[in-house]
């Protein structure tokens, strides 16, 4: 049986390219993105669709760069071309990112109408200076203007996004920004680490960070507070009110299929029967992304097939992020591979305390989620 089939659309332009972002997002030059680019995504898809033509959609995920920079209109247009191509899920859950600093006033009511159910707001932190520190085009009243409008416009499915260890950033002010965002009673938190990834200006030129010791108070006191709060944490960075899970991300974690569009989107696609995974990514920069689309003949990126060998660690990678970790069932269904095959390696994590099981599943402990690099690199091939 094949896993559940999601769809990622990247949008890959911001008004101003964040210090310490390293996804493939590129400063827009023009009062909004081409219109043209809603062509090149329906257009790619068309293309992606024989592998994955009959299965219905079960979530959609406009991520970035910053989508919200993109009409109501737009978001309409594509979605409705999409549905007459391929069946949606009754219930789809279907996420827009977006920035504080681009939403306008009654854009969130026609994202509503286009048929965006649930969205990701990148409030990252409330504190006025470390905003500005992290490059970001939005104070915190533009989040709260933001949660308003959400609210008005009937789209209570909302995630704040939050990070933490900000540049002299202390404890009590991580646990300020926790109060605030639980304050706002969204259904999701998201509580990231800031970590300086090659490439960035941050890692070019590092700002004074918290120490590691500081940094795990600061996870560990928001946790408290997130648990106090009604948040449940199922992922290492992802927390939940009952019922509100992000669907779309538990597909990744789990080994779930999910077609990329757009520039640098990547994709993962199980062939019938179990006859491969293969892994899409497409071209980074938008130019040539659109260029390859017009070429009938060219062939738009890669597709890769994983090795038998690599999936196990292909699949531990995110399933380990879990905190309710992983089955039998799902494992095998997911890589088609017994996981008896992985008993030594299963067992001896155990060993070391980084794994516990029950009748029913796998997954880390408090030590394995703390040293999860160690943990997944166990199953590398």
């Amino acid at each position: 049986m094949l896993p559940p089939l999601a769809l990622y659309v990247h949008m890959p332009w911001c008004v101003r390219k964040c210090p310490y972002c390293d996804f493939n997002s590129h400063q827009l030059k023009s009062a909004r993105p081409e219109t043209a680019y809603i062509d090149a995504l329906i257009a790619d898809f068309d293309r992606e669709y024989a592998l994955v033509a009959g299965r219905p959609i079960a979530t959609v995920f406009f991520g970035g760069g910053t989508p919200s920079l993109f009409p109501p209109e737009d978001i309409a247009r594509l979605l409705s071309a999409l549905r007459e191509r391929s069946e949606f899920a009754r219930d789809a859950e279907i996420t827009l990112e977006a920035n504080p600093g681009t939403i306008e006033r009654g854009r969130f009511a026609g994202y509503r109408d286009a048929g965006v159910n649930r969205v990701s707001l990148g409030a990252q932190t409330f504190s006025a200076p470390a905003l500005q520190a992290l490059g970001r085009i939005h104070g915190p009243e533009d989040t709260l203007r933001a949660v308003d409008e959400l609210r008005s416009a009937g789209l209570d499915n909302f995630n704040l996004d939050l990070m933490y260890a900000l540049p002299g950033q202390s404890v009590a002010a991580a646990v300020a920004d926790i109060e605030t965002a639980c304050a706002l009673r969204p259904r999701h938190i998201s509580h990231y680490q800031l970590t300086l990834e090659p490439g960035t200006v941050f890692h070019a030129h590092p700002p004074p960070l918290p120490d590691e010791d500081l940094a795990w108070a600061m996870q560990t006191e928001c946790q408290q507070r997130l648990a106090a709060a009604g948040y449940r944490q199922y992922e290492v960075s992802a927390y939940a009110t009952d019922g509100f899970p992000c669907r779309h991300n538990l597909n990744y974690w789990l080994f779930g299929d999910y077609v990329g569009i757009g520039a640098g989107a990547h994709g993962k696609i199980t062939l019938p029967g179990l006859q491969g995974v293969l892994r899409t990514t497409k071209p980074k920069q938008p130019r040539d992304y659109q260029q390859a689309l017009r070429d009938a003949e060219r062939l738009l990126g890669s597709r890769v097939e994983i090795a038998d060998v690599d999936l196990p660690f292909e699949f531990m990678l995110g399933a380990l992020r879990l905190n309710a970790g992983f089955t039998a069932e799902q494992y095998e269904a997911r890589t088609g591979l017994p996981l008896a095959a992985l008993a030594p390696l299963l067992e001896r994590a155990e060993q070391r305390s980084l794994l516990e099981r029950d009748a029913s599943a796998w997954r880390p402990t408090e030590l394995g989620r703390r040293f999860l690099n160690d943990l997944q690199a166990a199953f590398l091939a």
